[in-house]
């Protein structure tokens, strides 16, 4: 008997239709990948067979029983648990708070925090039940969804992205945890764009293109290649990483010390860090050890740095704001997509004036149609699947407003552009297009700044890698010296100590 059947599903929106005519078979204990391109209508199956979306025709049978799945809290009845790539986490509250809420009241506060340490410590998941979730990065905001959907006991368990803010050490231990449930009967619904991970793990894939079925096929016996042709019908482009032309020093951070704002936030220690222009310096690390401090200190969210200990082309810019940084020629792209990144329900159009009022703006005026154009030409660029400048944020897929978000900072030209994740949760074909876009905005002299738990992305775009732990940065590394065990054991804070922390010595740039 099949754990999970989906017979004939559509979902049609106003601007696009999601799902057409879809049908879906998933076996007790089988981890089943759903794979397709940013927009193909991955996730708007998973929320119909999580009753938080309705679909317009079709069957949904469980255990071979017809089934109408209306909320959340039924699917969770039936054995349903979802994990999803946008987390629904309440900030204010603790981890044990919230992962409380979905339990229902069969267990106090006290209980449900025991249960989360002692899940957590089987799973090798790090999570912290006190901690409130505002305090906590993307990656421990996973680890708590993970947590909370195990709790449940699940027969079915929908994951959608979950490795995609985690680091490889991570992801081995959530791929142990998987097979074990597994072996123990769950079935496994398994969204994500990693290729690698999909024929490591996955038993049986179905692929979607365009709100489709495109094809079934058993992943082990799959390339990356093939699968990615069955995904955006061809393989992503190669990347062209040359040899770095260094120009002037860009971004020089020296002695930068901060208290954490946060009582669960990190200290940052002595940072020293510099980037040239023409070149890409990577930020590896696991989540939580001061990376959101460090992006705040270089982005002016927090303007408590010391006077002198963060310089943009030899100015001291420690206490300018934001606004000021983008004068000036620093933008960046922040680790959130939704409150942070863009405003959900403001358009498209209207999320560019977030950073880019100066080029759509003058003598107090905004230039409307200017903000439309603009929307429409990164909309364009990036390849961005929209209902136009006019769609609202939070109607986009969450690759596809990554694309945006990054395009809309490439757009504009920076001379230094910090980026946090560039690629979380997006397909093969759109972390290729804004790799490529990366490394041209480096070939044509900007200075970038790379933070990201996905060391395959650093090695293949960066020139130089620092590692920060604790609240640290390492010496510097040429990517082309480095390597991903180097990188690994030095994420645990054991590295080389030396009279300097970070910054290049002159002509210790990568070439690669």
């Amino acid at each position: 008997m099949l754990r999970l059947e989906l017979i004939g599903i559509s979902k049609q929106y106003p601007a696009v239709k999601a799902n057409d005519n879809v049908s879906l078979r998933v076996k007790p204990g089988e981890i089943h990948a759903v794979l397709g391109e940013n927009g193909a209508g991955k996730s708007t199956m998973m929320k119909m067979i999580y009753g938080a979306v309705r679909p317009d025709a079709g069957e949904i049978r469980w255990n071979g029983q017809l089934v109408q799945i209306a909320s959340p809290a039924q699917a969770r009845d039936l054995g349903v648990s979802m994990v999803y790539q946008h987390f629904s986490l309440f900030d204010t509250l603790t981890a044990a708070e919230n992962v409380w809420l979905g339990l229902g009241k069969k267990f106090t506060l006290a209980e449900v925090a025991a249960r989360i340490t002692q899940v957590a410590s089987t799973y090798g998941l790090d999570v912290e039940p006190e901690r409130p979730v505002h305090s906590l990065s993307v990656g421990e905001r996973q680890r708590v969804e993970i947590v909370r959907a195990l709790l449940t006991d699940p027969k079915l368990l929908i994951l959608d992205e979950p490795t995609s803010v985690l680091t490889p050490q991570a992801v081995e231990k959530l791929f142990v945890t998987l097979r074990q449930l597994s072996e123990g009967g769950c079935s496994i619904l398994y969204i994500s764009h990693k290729l690698d991970e999909i024929r490591a793990l996955c038993h049986h894939c179905t692929v979607l293109r365009g709100g489709k079925v495109t094809g079934e096929v058993d992943p082990a016996k799959e390339t990356n290649a093939s699968l990615s042709r069955l995904m955006i019908g061809s393989e992503p482009p190669q990347l062209k990483h040359v040899q770095a032309r260094l120009g002037v020093l860009t971004l020089d951070v020296q002695q930068l010390s901060l208290p954490k704002q946060s009582p669960f936030g990190t200290n940052l220690k002595d940072i020293a860090l510099q980037v040239r222009a023409g070149e890409i310096v990577g930020v590896a690390g696991v989540s939580g050890n001061g990376q959101q401090e460090l992006m705040a200190a270089l982005s002016g969210e927090d303007t408590r740095a010391p006077a002198g200990s963060v310089r943009l082309f030899g100015q001291d810019i420690a206490h300018h704001s934001p606004s000021q940084r983008r004068k000036e020629g620093l933008h960046f792209v922040p680790e959130e997509r939704l409150g942070r990144g863009a405003v959900p329900t403001l358009s498209l159009a209207d999320n560019t004036l977030l950073t880019r009022t100066h080029t759509v703006g003058g003598s107090g005026w905004i230039k409307v149609g200017e903000v439309r154009r603009l929307a429409a030409h990164i909309i364009d660029r990036f390849n961005v699947k929209a209902g136009g400048a006019g769609a609202a944020a939070k109607s986009l897929s969450g690759g596809n407003l990554q694309k945006f978000i990054v395009g809309r900072e490439i757009d504009a030209r920076p001379k230094l552009l910090i980026v946090s994740q560039p690629t979380w949760g997006v397909d093969v074909g759109a972390a290729a297009l804004i790799r490529g876009e990366l490394l041209k905005l480096r070939d044509e002299g900007c200075a970038l700044l790379v933070v990201s738990e996905e060391l395959d992305e650093l090695f293949e775009i960066c020139d130089r890698l620092v590692v920060i732990a604790a609240g640290r940065v390492s010496p510097s590394v040429p990517t082309a010296q480095a390597t991903i065990e180097q990188i690994g054991e030095w994420m645990s804070g054991l590295w080389p100590q030396g009279p300097q922390s970070g910054a290049a010595k002159s002509g210790e740039v990568a070439h690669a």
